[in-house]
This record gives C-alpha cells, structure tokens and sequence, in this order.
C-alpha cells in the first residue's frame, strides 16, 4: 500500500489548517506558501475534502478554508478514504471486488490483506488531526530552547 501524493499532500495540508484554525477562514496560498504545495493540486484536494465534509469554505476576500469539525473529531482514516478511497494493498479485499480475481474464495494469501487492510484502517482511524498538530509543536518547540554556550 503506498499513499499517494493525494493522501499525503491532503494531510499535511489539513494539518496546517487545524494549526491555524484560530486565525479563522485560510486561502488556499496561505496553505501554499507555507508547505510548498502547489495551490492548483490542493483546489482539487480540497475540492474533494469540501464534498467529503471534511473543509467548509468561503468565497470571497475573507474567504477560504477551515476544517468543518473539531481537529479531534476529524481523523488520518477520514481524509485518507476521502482522497485516496480504500486503504486495501490489494484490489479483491475492496468491498463489491470479489469478481477482480477468479481465486477470491480459495485464496490463501486473502486473509492476510484484509488484515493488513484492517491494520492500517485501526491505526488511521486512532489518529486524528489534532494529534498530528500536538506533534508538530512538540517537533517544533524543541528549536525553540536552544541554548548557546560561549
């Protein structure tokens, strides 16, 4: 299972949101500028991210983004499935698949993917934006008490 550039750019991109959430309604550049996204490939995350009920946005000069729930109510699974659908390594364990192999009903390995799949759905699912922006300050605050010796 890889996550593609959807996955990740949308995450890292909803992070930035939830950490400037205070500041009210982002744009698009904001969110550009600082993680060196391009702005046209997050209009279409966040297109998706909008009809998913994950963002909620405002046109105009106030205008943009913000998350449509709590940081803690939205999780890594929730805008994982939105941008990239399924977190299956294989096609056969997708839900309605079954015809995508002739072997579904004696295939040994099965088993084994729809428990990976079930893996990675539990820890998505336990991990939500707001613990991602906990993370964040805890990474960043460390360069904050540098201590210079002379």
């Amino acid at each position: 299972m890889k996550i593609s550039t959807k996955g990740r750019y949308g995450l890292e991109a909803l992070v930035d949101l939830a950490i400037h959430a205070s500041e009210g309604h982002t744009s698009l550049k904001s969110i550009s500028d600082r993680q060196e996204i391009s702005e046209n490939y997050l209009e279409q995350l966040f297109v998706v991210l909008r009809r998913k009920g994950i963002v909620d946005s405002i046109r105009g000069a106030q205008g943009g983004y913000k998350l449509s729930k709590a940081s803690e109510e939205i999780t890594v699974g929730d805008v994982l499935h939105a941008l990239e659908g399924p977190l299956a390594p294989v096609q056969c364990i997708i839900k309605g698949e079954k015809s995508a192999c002739e072997r579904y009903e004696t295939c040994v390995t099965r088993t084994l993917w729809e428990r990976v799949m079930s893996e990675l759905d539990s820890v998505a699912s336990s991990i939500s934006l707001a613990d991602l922006v906990d993370s964040y300050r805890t990474i960043n605050a460390k360069g904050d008490n540098i201590e210079y010796f002379i």
